[in-house]
């Protein structure tokens, strides 16, 4: 579940949310309730986000002004994606998964995104776009002059803004998925100690390393 409380339809006063909420869960159902949207997702980002109508507002200004962008969706697409695989975020990762798909990249492609660094699928471009999607989610916007310069070389200033823009939005939504347990982010930390057994008696690691 969501760490923050879905809000239900009964409760909702604000034509934008209502729309979202009857676009993609239908009129009939109240999306905090009976779960599952028209893209096969659990649907709790939206019902989680309509706790402020101004922040939902701001969000879904956001996905259109990607959707409006000059920049090849192609390549927009694989920094999204790129930072939701970087951001651990399996939702951003899932759903643009599936954008990339539905736009034409090949299943090879597709795949070789958590590796890409290794792979010979993509071209000089896209190599640059992913190396400097990792520079802007993984290095805190730590880019090498080397990669922006091959940017340079094949996008215009104002592609290279709305890549920056929207892959570090993307960010932003895959750490909020992750930090609230959204979506397919609800998911049990990975990371925990591995217990001794009850009734099990180990050696002191470090005394037996000191002695060596």
């Amino acid at each position: 579940m969501p760490r923050l409380r879905e809000v239900p339809r009964a409760e909702v006063n604000d034509e934008k949310i209502l729309f979202f909420y009857d676009r993609l869960f239908g009129a009939d159902k109240d999306p905090a309730v009976d779960h599952g949207t028209i893209h096969a997702t659990p649907g709790d980002w939206w019902t989680v986000f309509a706790q402020s109508p101004a922040v939902f507002r701001h969000a879904v200004r956001g996905f259109a002004l990607y959707r409006n962008a000059g920049l090849d969706p192609l390549l927009r697409e694989l920094g999204q994606g790129r930072a939701g695989y970087a951001r651990g975020s399996q939702f951003v990762f899932s759903q643009h998964c599936k954008q990339m798909r539905s736009l034409g990249m090949s299943e090879e492609k597709i795949a070789a995104l958590p590796h890409w660094q290794i792979s010979d699928r993509f071209s000089e471009l896209e190599r640059a776009v992913l190396a400097y999607t990792d520079g802007l989610v993984l290095g805190g916007g730590r880019v090498p002059d080397e990669v922006f310069a091959l940017l340079r070389a094949h996008l215009s200033d104002q592609e290279i803004m709305e890549l920056t823009y929207i892959t570090c939005m993307y960010d932003m939504h895959a750490t909020i998925c992750r930090a609230l347990k959204l979506e397919f982010d609800d998911r049990p930390e990975p990371v925990e100690e591995v217990r001794i057994p009850d009734g099990v008696h180990v050696s002191d690691l470090s005394a037996d390393l000191a002695g060596e």
